[in-house]
């Protein structure tokens, strides 16, 4: 039997997932209603946590944040039966999912982190991504139970914690991607250029498919065969501004690099190739 904690638009639809595939499941959320609201598709509702748990092998949880990880858990401790494993799928601090592994191992519990890249759509139809790492015959034990969850199920090795860190990166990525788009469409909109404009070009020339590349130039340490030089780089760059700033338009991003950008020249790196602005961080 499974018990599931936090029933957010993730929580919810993991728990609608694998009651279509027949498991018992337990739920519980800070907010009562939510998880009522789960009784529809089969879920058995409570209101404190620790009844929640009480009797599942398995105890799934994903709230906000480590603070809330370990006041949930805490709570549900008096519930919990000997040997039941926790798979917590929060997005959460590294030294928190590895203290968290140990700490629950002092008090005779299993606690495995295993952060996901999915959105709730993917939670309903097992698609996406979910991430592990750590105690290897564990992972070994749990693989057939969290593989249909998700897409794919990633092991990223023995190492404790590994799982939370590329969790964090990705999401990083992901911020910056997005923030990087906004200041795109902010520049689209100085030039009268549509959106939809924006996308079409994006469709033909698709600068994801150049991620594997420009990794590798800038793990490389050799800037100096430029395929843009960070003077160039910089000139469009202060073209961006430059159109924004008589449109009125702000932009977000851009000065911030454009910054990082002079930093560089300064040093006298302004011929080599633009991607030295990233090196400082690879040494």
């Amino acid at each position: 039997m499974i018990a599931f904690l936090g029933m957010g638009l993730l929580g919810s639809n993991f728990v609608k997932a694998l009651r279509r595939k027949g498991e018992t499941v337990q739920v519980w959320n800070r907010t009562a209603s939510k998880a009522k609201a789960l009784e529809a598709d089969g879920a058995v509702a409570f209101e404190q946590v620790a009844d929640a748990v009480r009797g599942a092998d398995r105890v799934h949880i994903v709230v906000k944040d480590d603070a809330a990880v370990d006041e949930v858990l805490a709570n549900a401790l008096p519930g919990l039966q000997p040997g039941a494993i926790i798979v917590d799928h929060t997005t959460t601090s590294r030294e928190g999912a590895i203290a968290r592994t140990a700490a629950w191992q002092a008090k005779g519990f299993t606690y495995l982190h295993a952060p996901v890249f999915m959105g709730p759509a993917n939670a309903l139809e097992g698609s996406g991504f979910m991430l592990v790492s750590g105690d290897q015959s564990l992972i070994a034990k749990m693989e057939p139970l969290l593989a249909p969850m998700t897409g794919k199920l990633l092991n990223l090795g023995d190492e404790t914690g590994r799982a939370a860190g590329l969790k964090l990166i990705g999401n990083l990525f992901l911020v910056t991607f997005t923030a990087g788009l906004a200041d795109t469409f902010a520049l689209a909109k100085a030039l009268e250029v549509p959106v939809d404009a924006v996308a079409d070009l994006f469709k033909v020339w698709n600068p994801a498919n150049t991620l594997p590349t420009r990794i590798q130039r800038m793990t490389g340490g050799d800037y100096s065969k430029p395929s843009w030089e960070l003077n160039m780089a910089r000139k469009d760059t202060g073209l961006f501004m430059q159109e924004a700033a008589q449109a009125g338009v702000p932009l977000n991003i851009i000065p911030a690099i454009a910054k990082v950008m002079d930093q560089w020249i300064a040093k006298g790196h302004g011929d080599q190739d633009w991607t030295i602005i990233g090196s400082a961080a690879l040494q």
